[in-house]
């Protein structure tokens, strides 16, 4: 006979479905940095995965996070270690899409900011409401729009950083392919990610933080 779980208590099959996707990504990254396109490109692109990954794990049992926000970053991470392996401009799939849409650039790195966007505005969407940090919607929208445009900016400097650092041999990372506006696309790429998280996702993520433990919703 199978009890139904009250609401605000963890279910044992969702620790066992966070501990294999956390094997599969290990087993992924460590396929990924097999022979990739570039050493350093790799490790700087799946960097975020490497300290991410345990932050969650040890934060588990004080922090649960939403169903819905461990997909994204599961999701996330899978974009991340793809683009580390090929280098973003050199990703197949970015060029099918290229073909596909008569593009005359690898639209890949695009696909990265995006959910550059769409994942932290989805975290810190969850840490605001959880935290009781702000009450009302319109202005939990524009916090969480800010913190998306700040963690942009951050990477985008990180980039300028590594340009300055490495030089040439940042190419691979920046992966402009020669286009001057490529910074400010790639930080309108994560607004447009971060838009869509509000628009399309809060809904659902609204019922998926409301099975956590002791969970009580701000509005």
């Amino acid at each position: 006979m199978t009890s139904m779980l009250e609401p605000g208590t963890i279910n044992p099959r969702h620790q066992s479905h966070l501990i294999i996707a956390g094997i599969v990504l290990l087993v992924l990254m460590l396929l990924s940095g097999i022979r990739p396109y570039d050493q350093a490109t790799w490790l700087m692109e799946v960097l975020p995965v490497m300290i991410v990954l345990p932050l969650l794990a040890f934060s588990y049992k004080t922090f649960p996070l939403s169903t819905l926000l461990y997909g994204l970053v599961f999701v996330h991470a899978l974009v991340l270690m793809l683009g580390g392996h090929y280098s973003y401009a050199r990703v197949p799939l970015g060029f099918e899409l290229a073909e596909l849409f008569n593009l005359s650039r690898n639209p890949y790195d695009k696909i990265g900011h995006f959910m550059q966007g769409l994942v932290p505005a989805i975290a810190a969407r969850e840490i605001l409401l959880r935290g009781h940090y702000v009450q009302g919607r319109r202005m939990l929208a524009f916090l969480v729009i800010c913190v998306v445009l700040a963690i942009s900016a951050c990477y985008e400097l990180i980039e300028w950083a590594a340009a300055v650092v490495l030089g040439q041999g940042a190419d691979e990372f920046l992966g402009t392919q020669g286009d001057p506006w490529d910074t400010q696309s790639d930080m309108g790429f994560a607004l447009l990610g971060g838009i869509t998280a509000l628009l399309l996702l809060s809904r659902w993520h609204d019922q998926a933080m409301a099975l956590l433990p002791g969970h009580h919703h701000a509005r």
